[in-house]
């Protein structure tokens, strides 16, 4: 609800304009019941209308009044939902990837848009009908009362029933909105991954599995949709009934007291008419109360996110200049990945430096790809201290200390736009210039070349109109225009051949020798030339040396280089 302090002036402007809206309908009943009871009566045309004129007025300017009402209470609903959309985006970017595995990237895009909405309705709703329903509800019984005091005891019996059965109808609801929401989550889940992973299922002959999976996750939401509807459906027809029958007494009970002399015809109709007010306004209570726990379980849902900690917080305080530029250290650094046993790394400790190429080699699983992830702050370590430039990296902002980092990723993540929007995401304001000089370090500008628009191609969702290698050298181009201080490359000349491989190594050792160079790969090839080599083995630093050294003394070094030499016989 704190988000309502923005619009708070736009609230109070809501609630009065509803009293006063709601004030002028109550008049119409007594209104109309002077019509009857003095014009009608009295033959008094002169008086029938001018009260009736009145009457329009009033329902005229109730009708205005109203219509703002709307139009205010979707002004802040729309606000509101925007201002929480934006802040659960911001705060989901700054989310180690620890918290965001927790949540899962379907559950994300279910909360940041199907959860607000209900929340931004229910939010609607409750602006317009919870002054609304209270006033017409208080307002009716006292006139009413005031009008009748004797027919008033059918609301003795009417209100409790009323109140009764939507008390029933709401607790049975109520619990399946939260079902409802995680079905939503399913299903969605379902949606991403069959649409991702399209290439996998079809080459699996998968296709009749998915729809069966997705068949499930559809109908468990559907039937939960049907059995809330169903529930929600026994509401109007019963609050029909028990209004229907209310009437029935009023006028049944009020002609027995206009025959008795004690009741104006006038005032019987201005009763049966507040009689219907009082249990509208029940209803629409009764409806934004069972519209609530909606929001609720949303709000849980979106709550959740919002209070969950990124886990990686910047430091408060100034930035601290060493004066030193693409120093990497390690100490002593152990990472556990949440829920795992073993550590994926442990007592790691190596330097590298500005003008050197320092390789990490290792099995799968070995933690090649978690280091890299520790020296970019994706993840903070469980011991140890990463030293960026001499500074911890937990005492500097992530932006200053990725603004140091060019990174490759393993996978190369392309976003919708040209190709030279994607290089830029590297250097926002890079000129075309850069942009070519970059994509020719990175061997890509022939492809590049030979689409139709050049650097200003579109690009599909995640490069969808290119090959793995070309995907790779696009993300290699967009490392490269930022110039910084560190390179990290990991794993990412896996897609490219052997040729390529050995061109673009040549040219970053050419263009590129002040910066610091870190590369993770599985190529001896890839690796052998590096000033230094790290042998990971099950996340232990087993090794650490030239090629020529881990040659002679290394032993997983050397396993490593065995089982590679086969296949290099076939290279040549």
């Amino acid at each position: 609800m704190g988000y309502l302090k923005e619009y708070k002036w736009f609230v109070v402007l809501i609630i009065l304009l509803t009293l006063m809206s709601t004030l002028l309908e109550l008049l119409l009943p007594t209104l109309m019941a002077n019509v009857v009871d003095i014009g009608i009566v009295n033959g008094d045309i002169s008086y029938i209308l001018s009260t009736g004129g009145v009457m329009i007025g009033i329902s005229i300017l109730a009708i205005l009044i109203t219509i703002t009402v709307i139009f205010l209470a979707a002004k802040v609903g729309q606000g509101f939902g925007k201002m929480v959309r934006r802040d659960l985006f911001v705060h989901v970017q700054n989310f180690s990837l620890e918290s965001f595995n927790k949540i899962g990237t379907a559950s994300l895009i279910t909360r940041t848009t199907n959860d607000i909405k209900q929340i931004q309705d229910v939010l609607n709703m409750m602006l317009q009908m919870m002054t609304r329903a209270p006033l017409m509800l208080i307002g009716g019984i006292i006139l009413a009362v005031t009008r009748e005091a004797t027919l008033s005891l059918i609301f003795l019996v009417a209100l409790p029933v009323l109140v009764l059965s939507i008390f029933l109808i709401a607790r049975k609801a109520i619990p399946l909105f939260t079902t409802l929401q995680k079905r939503t989550d399913r299903l969605n889940l379902v949606i991403r991954e069959s649409l991702t992973g399209v290439r996998v299922i079809r080459a699996f002959n998968r296709v009749e599995d998915e729809k069966e999976r997705f068949s499930e996750a559809n109908e468990a939401y559907r039937d939960t949709g049907i059995k809330v509807n169903r529930i929600l459906a026994a509401l109007f027809p019963v609050l029909m009934i028990i209004m229907n029958f209310t009437n029935i007494a009023i006028v049944w009970f009020g002609a027995i007291r206009i025959d008795q002399g004690a009741m104006q015809v006038g005032n019987m109709m201005a009763f049966l008419q507040y009689a219907m007010m009082i249990l509208m306004s029940l209803v629409m209570l009764s409806i934004t109360f069972i519209m609530i726990p909606r929001a609720q379980a949303s709000a849980k849902r979106v709550n959740e996110v919002l209070q969950l900690k990124g886990t990686i917080a910047d430091p408060e305080g100034e930035e601290v200049d060493t004066g030193q530029r693409g120093h990497v250290q390690f100490n002593d650094v152990t990472y556990r990945h949440a829920g795992a046993e073993k550590p994926a790394i442990q007592n790691i400790s190596f330097q590298a430096k500005p003008g050197e190429t320092t390789a990490i080699i290792g099995s799968t699983g070995a933690g090649k790809s978690t280091l890299i992830q520790l020296i970019l702050r994706f993840y903070d370590p469980e011991s140890g201290t990463i030293l960026v430039d001499g500074v911890n990296t937990k005492e500097m902002t992530q932006k200053l200390l990725r603004q140091k980092i060019g990174y490759v990723p393993q996978k190369a993540a392309l976003f919708n736009g040209t190709i030279a929007e994607n290089i830029r995401y590297g250097k926002a304001d890079a000129k075309d210039e850069e942009v070519l000089e970059a994509l020719e370090i990175a061997q890509a500008t022939d492809f590049v070349n030979e689409k139709k628009d050049g650097i200003h191609s579109i690009l599909q969702q995640s490069g969808g109109n290119l090959s793995g290698g070309q995907k790779q050298r696009l993300s290699i181009a967009r490392a490269l225009i930022r110039k910084p201080e560190i390179y990290i490359f990991d794993d990412s000349f896996s897609a490219l051949d052997y040729k390529t491989d050995a061109k673009l190594r040549k040219a970053l050792k050419e263009k590129i020798n002040d910066a610091t160079m870190i590369y993770v790969g599985q190529r001896i090839t890839t690796v052998k030339d590096a000033d230094q080599i790290l042998v990971l083995d099950h996340g232990d630093l087993v090794g650490i040396g030239t090629h020529e050294q881990l040659l002679t003394d290394n032993r997983v070094y050397q396993e490593i280089v065995e089982s590679q030499q086969t296949e290099e016989g076939h290279h040549g």
